[in-house]
C-alpha cells in the first residue's frame, strides 16, 4: 500500500532533494526500510550502525508518534503519512539570573 514519506529539510539533499517519497509498506519499519534502500545515503543519518534508529530521530504517522504506538511495528494503511522529525538541541550558554 502507498504511503507517504515526509522528508525534513536537513535530510533532503541525502534523498535527492525531495520533501517527500511515496514507499509501498505495510509497516513503519517496511517504509524506513524501503526509504533506507531506495536513498542509502540516508540511513547512517537515520540508523545506528546495528540498524536501531537514532535517539534524536522521531518518526510520527499521521502526527501520532510512534513510540506510544507500535514503534517501528505499527501497521500502515492507505495514503498514512509519515513524518521524520529530527531532535533540535541547541539554546545559549548564558544563565538567567532571576529575583
Amino acid at each position: 500500500m502507498p504511503v507517504k514519506v515526509i522528508i525534513p529539510t536537513p535530510l533532503r539533499q541525502y534523498a535527492g532533494k525531495q520533501d517527500a517519497i511515496e514507499i509501498q509498506a505495510t509497516t513503519v519499519a517496511e517504509a524506513l526500510a524501503g526509504l533506507t534502500t531506495q536513498y542509502s545515503d540516508l540511513r547512517k543519518h537515520l540508523f545506528t550502525e546495528d540498524g536501531k534508529l537514532r535517539n534524536f530521530v522521531n518518526v510520527y504517522l499521521n502526527d501520532e508518534d510512534i513510540r506510544y504506538l507500535k514503534k517501528d511495528q505499527t501497521p500502515l494503511h492507505d495514503n498514512d503519512v509519515i513524518s521524520i522529525v529530527p531532535s533540535i538541541a541547541g539554546g545559549s550558554h548564558l544563565r538567567c539570573i532571576c529575583s
